[in-house]
């Protein structure tokens, strides 16, 4: 049964000449699935999976129009009419299941890290995008007529190649916006200080794009940059109505932040931390300002139910979900036949997507391993297999993971946890306070397993042993049971916690008093959630680590909108020190620089996040048997790591149980 604001937002919508099949878009998001500045059959596969599943239209990543914004070979580039074959089979892929497709082309300027091309970043000004980046070129005359041409050139590809418009990117910090923003455009000839010529390298490029080809072309843009002295609202809708009287413009995108080493960057691809739709209000105005020109919507809206907030509200006339797409590549058809229950929710976790962006990696997703290599595992589903008796200990992410594959695979299965819940670390990193959202991956791994025609028998409150196993005749065990949390001793000084028990003292209602030293050795979020939330109970906080940077292992998209919480929260950071105990509730922070140790007195506990140990116990004594199942060891029990691996590495062991050596197997492992 579809409501009424689902069915508003599935209804047909008009962009210039061509009707899409419904309002919701996938805006163009890096994959980082590229080769040689050209799209893979890996990219095919994967705008078509979403294009199969119902999306009305899908935005390219940035396809650079020239080599200086290039960067890496794994970007995108349109520079030769070599590349125009390829773009086809993308657009071929799309279009045979119905959805629409436009070539988002752009030149990312000053941040287009030259380091593995070699070539200098351009930009309208000498002025580095963030603290130690390098310094870009100041464009000549010559430079910006290439680069209009190179606009032009790429639009007459992409039009060769079978997309159905184009969108010229003059948002997110990039090339144009470093042209129309007072912040980095410090020239003094035709092309800086008054907005009329900040403006001319959009206006020519439009021009250009235009004049190149016949088909529609939208602009994305920020509407704020977030920076002293940038572009805000006001500044945007002018420009925009200026632009829009000269040139036919398709529709307007409606983006924020600028690609500066601060928060505004972070508030581009805004994590669980901002709470659903932050951004919505940019649209809004947009649609107030300009009620006949098509409004886009992006950044944070979670679903489809919440995303139809803004078209019922009239605040947009599309709406894009990038991150839902990634997590569940069918969410729109789910939710036209009335399964929207079945929905794979993004947690907003940036840990499987612009992470490895920004680690030059493929992207993934915590939730579904599968981005990606969708043609690998389809093909792999398609081989019937004898089913087996199987035995997941453990019901956290990488057991239940394994536990739904390996059922869907058409095996018994029986999941046996130790506790009363489901959920394992999980569900414990979901009871700090901002971190909500990682609760619905468990949530939504319970439910596929109990759901109907699944069918995982479920034991809660079962601990299972090695002679358990062995009588219980299966064929396979798949050891799920995660790890524990680490605790070093502070002999006479403050009581020292570990992180179970730090979060059990969130829920305390006296907690937040006095003063806590965390001491973080991964860089992870776990140190630096319960930092935050210790903090915002009222705590003085001192978060210690022995490595030069402050959470190394968060993505800077999210680090960054972090250090400006931390700031307002008033917690201290130490990099590059160590605790040592001075009396029984003052602790010295002692590091390896010159400088006297720092003293942390009236300390009221300790909360040690340290390397946790895994826990194999039951690994080890199943091991130790010259027969028996097939053991099968996954997440944490195997290494302590992240909800990444461990849901991958269990649906990894569910679907290939009993073949874990085949070919399919193998095309599945190497095609990441």
């Amino acid at each position: 049964m579809v409501d009424e604001k689902l069915r508003q937002l599935l209804s047909p919508v008009r962009i210039a000449s061509l009707t899409l099949r419904n309002r919701v878009f996938v805006p163009g998001h890096t994959t980082n699935f590229g080769l040689h500045n050209e799209p893979t059959a890996r990219l095919a596969a994967y705008h078509a999976e979403r294009a199969r599943g119902g999306v009305g239209l899908i935005i390219t990543e940035a396809i650079r129009v020239h080599p200086t914004s290039a960067g890496r070979s794994i970007s995108l580039g349109a520079f030769t009419d070599a590349c125009v074959p390829a773009y086809q089979r993308v657009t071929d892929a799309v279009h045979e299941h119905g959805a629409r497709i436009f070539a988002q082309i752009m030149h990312a300027g000053r941040q287009a890290n030259g380091d593995a091309t070699r070539t200098a970043a351009w930009s309208s000004s000498p002025v580095a995008w963030a603290a130690g980046a390098h310094v870009p070129h100041a464009m000549g005359r010559r430079d910006l007529a290439t680069v209009v041409d190179a606009f032009a050139a790429a639009a007459r590809r992409m039009r060769r190649a079978g997309f159905d418009g184009l969108e010229v990117h003059a948002g997110h910090g990039h090339l144009l916006q470093q042209f129309l923003s007072p912040h980095t455009n410090r020239r003094d000839d035709d092309y800086g200080g008054s907005l009329a010529n900040r403006m001319r390298l959009t206006r020519e490029v439009l021009d250009a794009v235009h004049a190149a080809t016949d088909l529609p072309v939208g602009l994305r843009i920020s509407a704020d940059e977030f920076l002293p002295g940038g572009l805000d609202p006001d500044a945007m809708v002018e420009i925009v109505a200026r632009l829009r009287a000269d040139h036919p413009l398709a529709y307007v995108h409606v983006s924020h932040s600028a690609y500066h080493g601060s928060w505004s960057l972070a508030t581009q691809m805004a994590d669980m931390s901002f709470g659903h739709a932050p951004f919505r209000h940019h649209a809004a105005r947009f649609s107030r300002e300009f009620p006949d020109l098509p409004v886009l919507a992006v950044c944070r809206l979670d679903s489809l139910p919440e995303a139809a907030e803004l078209i019922v509200a009239g605040e947009a006339d599309l709406v894009g979900l990038a991150r839902p797409h990634i997590a569940d590549p069918h969410l729109v058809r789910k939710a036209a036949e009335g399964r929207q229950h079945e929905t794979r929710s993004c947690l907003a976790c940036n840990q499987g997507c612009i992470a490895r962006v920004e680690a030059s990696l493929p992207i993934t997703c915590v939730v579904n391993p599968e981005v990606g290599v969708e043609r690998e595992w389809a093909s792999a589903r398609r081989r019937p297999v004898p089913a087996r008796r199987v035995l997941v200990v453990g019901g956290g992410p990488a057991g239940l993971a394994a536990a739904t594959t390996a059922r869907r695979a058409g095996h018994r299965v029986t999941l046996a946890e130790a506790a009363d819940d489901l959920g394992g670390q999980a569900r414990v990193a979901a009871r700090v306070p901002g971190r909500e959202r990682l609760g619905l991956l468990t949530r939504d791994l319970a439910a596929e397993a109990r759901a109907v025609g699944v069918g995982v028998e479920i034991l809660l409150g079962h601990r299972v042993t090695a002679a358990g196993v062995r009588a219980g005749g299966y064929d396979d065990v798949v050891v799920a049971t995660g790890s524990r949390p680490a605790r070093r001793a502070l002999p006479g000084g403050p009581p020292v916690l570990d992180l179970w028990q730090a979060v059990d003292l969130l829920a305390a209602p006296d907690a937040g008093t006095g003063a806590y030293v965390v001491l973080d050795d991964d860089g992870t979020w776990a140190a630096s959630s319960v930092a935050e939330a210790l903090a915002r109970r009222g705590a003085r906080v001192h978060l210690v680590s022995p490595t030069a940077s402050l959470a190394a292992r968060i993505t800077t998209y999210s680090r960054l909108a972090l250090l400006r919480r931390f700031t307002e929260l008033g917690v201290v950071v130490h990099p590059l020190r160590t605790p040592r105990v001075v009396d029984g509730d003052t602790i010295a922070l002692t590091g390896p620089l010159a400088g006297a140790d720092v003293p942390v007195a009236g300390v009221t506990a300790v909360v040690d996040a340290a390397a946790p140990a895994a826990d194999d116990t039951l690994f080890r004594h199943l091991d130790a048997a010259p027969d028996g199942p097939r053991i099968h060891l996954v997440g944490d029990a195997n290494a302590p790591r992240t909800t990444l691996e461990a849901v991958y590495e269990g649906r990894f062991a569910g679907a290939f149980l009993g073949r874990h050596d085949s070919p399919d197997a193998a095309a599945v492992a190497l095609a990441y």
